[in-house]
């Protein structure tokens, strides 16, 4: 086995145009506003201070297979799209509409008066995320990488969900979790 060279790029991913050829920029909470109005059904993820850019990277990807209209973060104390974030996504990053928020609890707000419904994780919900009606005008919403949602996030949520865990591990990796949530309502609202 050939020792690991320190420092080395990561590889080249025929999916990702160099940044050159694109510049990802986030986008703002008007332009979100926009997004959703142009929506029969919208569908957002809502990221609560994550900070680690792969898994950024990973959720962007799995948002963007899943369908999402667009990913909200908010602009402190999270990552934002940087070249490891587009690398990781695949693409996705170029893709989906990012979108960072200088106020998360109030753009959460906002949405609601637009009558989107938000499902949080959390490890206190009592219902599994397989038991809530995913089909209407959704915001999932995901914590940070081993906090979770700070307080006033989860308090915004109309509804808490858990994933269900068989192991002895208490929680999955966010960008999992992303996955997890996101297609089980892909899967509820392609039943409809």
């Amino acid at each position: 086995m050939k020792p690991r060279r320190q420092g080395r790029e990561a590889r080249e991913n025929r999916h990702v145009k160099p940044a050159t050829e694109i510049a990802v920029r986030a986008r703002d909470e008007e332009e979100l506003m926009q997004i959703v109005a142009a929506q029969a059904v919208p569908f957002i993820l809502v990221l609560d201070c994550i900070q680690d850019p792969h898994n950024l990277g990973a959720i962007l990807r799995t948002a963007d297979g899943a369908g999402v209209h667009a990913v909200v973060a908010p602009k402190d104390k999270a990552v934002g799209i940087t070249e490891t974030v587009r690398r990781i996504s695949v693409g996705a990053a170029d893709n989906v509409p990012f979108v960072q928020v200088t106020n998360l609890a109030r753009t959460m707000g906002r949405l609601q008066e637009k009558g989107l419904w938000f499902v949080g994780t959390s490890d206190r919900a009592e219902k599994s995320i397989y038991e809530l009606d995913l089909k209407g005008p959704l915001a999932i919403v995901l914590g940070a990488e081993e906090k979770g949602m700070r307080r006033l996030t989860e308090e915004n949520c109309d509804f808490l969900a858990s994933i269900p865990m068989a192991g002895k591990i208490e929680c999955l990796n966010v960008s999992v979790s992303a996955g997890v949530c996101l297609f089980e309502a892909v899967r509820q609202r392609s039943a409809r």
